[in-house]
């Protein structure tokens, strides 16, 4: 039976073998991850938490979640003056929010603006130790009415939504080590144990990793705050400092034969303030460099570009009905489980579609494609591996209930 066919109520999952090398035996990998203070991570997670402060007020006055998708975002730079010893802000950042939002239900109104207002300037306040929305940030608010055949969506019967797009997500599993080392390496240098240590760094954290057989290079992106830089020695002192600090700690897991660690390897010692990598609120936001909803991170947090990438933008999607990010947290979620659960496989890919209309937990293809070890018969597994996705489906309405909450993460912290 042709995979996403359907007899009765029963779906055909198909389950192939891939005849390839894993992603850690390929001759070289490209891996990246912007961090917390990144200006596109920014707008990934403002967005993100708009939906999801959007999701729990619908639920509390309306008990569901009604049609929004907050995935329309951009973070326009603003402008300060830096110099040694201190700096000073000149023009705020400035956020657009769009796309669609349910003000009214059945008679009733939810103030949609003042919930995405102070969602996103609460998710600053928690991710940025010195950026203040109140004076460096200008929000602007342009949500409007969904359609009315999107809205109807979620007034018709049953628990599980029809799905409002016909998309494709990819997810995949395990992380390489390489891939496992980029995320490491970048929640390390934005832990609160870090920034104790090193308070004189900035958010704004971008790792791209390229492993070349054994060999790794490291290009980390990370400012030091001008108010505790005394001078141009100072700044490139401290910095050999970090690079030190990062060698040890990658040192500690990686395993790799040889590594290598740039640090901001723009600046240039003897051009003053125009050879070093400095920022007054911790991010290139203030007054370097633009963000925008799906520039980021993917779900899993990485950007793996020999990897296959799904192209949506999951931030700030309806969590109930909305496949761009269902179906691509829930991609993940599968291969992961199957990695998991079933025995001698080197790599999973999981390939979910939907079609608009159709119920999300009814996707019109849902194959898995895996890696196996040397003697393993896929005839033998492929039970097992239907018997995950079919259980997965299954429970799709906790999924989405989870990521309505909040409780599951997309990629931005």
């Amino acid at each position: 039976m042709p995979a996403g066919s359907q007899k009765g109520d029963a779906m055909k999952v198909a389950v192939e073998p891939l005849r390839v090398e894993s992603a850690n035996e390929r001759p070289f990998e490209i891996v990246e991850r912007k961090g917390q203070g990144h200006p596109d991570t920014m707008c990934d997670g403002m967005m993100e938490a708009i939906s999801v402060a959007l999701s729990r007020a619908y639920l509390r006055e309306f008990g569901r979640v009604l049609h929004h998708n907050i995935d329309k975002g951009l973070l326009a730079a603003g402008a300060v003056e830096r110099w040694f010893g201190g700096g000073r802000l000149l023009k705020p950042m400035q956020l657009m929010i769009g796309d669609r939002a349910t003000f009214s239900w059945q008679g009733r109104n939810l103030d949609v603006g003042e919930i995405a207002l102070q969602a996103a300037r609460d998710w600053l306040r928690h991710h940025l130790r010195f950026v203040d929305p109140a004076q460096h940030l200008q929000c602007r608010v342009v949500l409007g009415e969904g359609s009315s055949e999107l809205a109807d969506i979620f007034a018709r019967p049953g628990t599980v939504r029809g799905s409002n797009d016909t998309s494709a997500a990819v997810g995949y599993f395990p992380l390489s080590p390489t891939e496992e080392a980029v995320l490491k390496l970048e929640r390390y240098l934005n832990s609160k144990e870090y920034k104790k240590r090193f308070a004189d760094t900035g958010e704004d954290v971008k790792v791209m990793a390229i492993r070349r057989g054994r060999e790794v290079t490291f290009t980390v992106a990370m400012p030091l705050l001008c108010g505790s830089v005394a001078g141009e020695e100072d700044y490139f002192a401290r910095k050999e400092l970090i690079i030190e600090d990062m060698k040890a700690f990658i040192g500690r897991f990686s395993g790799f034969e040889r590594m290598e660690v740039q640090l901001n390897a723009l600046d240039r010692p003897g051009r003053g303030l125009g050879g070093v990598y400095l920022s007054l609120l911790g991010t290139s936001a203030e007054d370097a460099d633009s963000g925008q909803v799906g520039r980021g991170n993917r779900v899993n947090g990485l950007i793996a570009v020999g990897r296959p990438l799904g192209t949506e933008a999951v931030a700030g999607k309806n969590p109930v009905s909305h496949v761009g990010k269902i179906y691509n947290v829930l991609a993940h979620r599968i291969a992961r489980t199957v990695y998991l659960n079933v025995h001698g496989l080197k790599e999973v890919y999981v390939y979910l579609v939907s079609r608009i209309g159709a119920p999300i937990d009814r996707p019109q293809l849902a194959a898995v494609q895996v890696l196996p070890e040397q003697g393993v018969d896929i005839a033998g597994i492929a039970g097992s591996v239907r018997e995950i996705c079919d259980a997965e489906l299954a429970a799709i309405d906790d999924l989405c209930m989870a990521l309505a909450k909040g409780e599951v993460s997309i990629g931005c912290p």
